[in-house]
């Protein structure tokens, strides 16, 4: 048994980094992140990867429901938060964010995808709860 098979979830991230790349691959980096939502979301449906795309999320508050709190880009197959940036510097909220979208979501997975970078790679946080 290979690791993908032992480990799903690592053939599933691995599926979706490859998309990122083949995006990053064909545009490049300096576009706005809206740019990149768009065409991640056409190469996931193009490699046949369900996924849900800029999924707004309630929060609850002392007893408050606040709807529409947070917004994440995506969320693929129900396992995996997927937040894409397109900045010179990924700064240390960007992280928390993605922290507190696998909290909310009951996700363990999470990408934090930076394409304003020369090596797509280099601009890629994973993170596990």
């Amino acid at each position: 048994m290979n690791e993908d098979d032992k480990y799903p979830i690592r053939r599933l991230t691995g599926r979706i980094l490859g998309a990122a790349i083949e995006v990053h691959r064909v545009i490049g980096p300096g576009l706005l992140e809206s740019v990149y939502q768009t065409a991640l979301a056409q190469e996931l449906t193009l490699q046949g990867i369900q996924f849900q795309r800029e999924v707004s999320l309630a929060l609850e508050y002392k007893g408050v429901r606040i709807e529409n709190a947070y917004r994440l880009d995506f969320l693929v197959e129900n396992q995996v938060v997927v937040e894409l940036k397109s900045v010179k510097v990924m700064e240390p909220i960007f992280a928390s964010q993605t922290l507190t979208y696998l909290k909310i979501t009951g996700c363990r997975v999470g990408l934090l995808i930076n394409f304003n970078e020369a090596k797509l790679m280099e601009g890629v946080q994973r993170f596990i709860r």
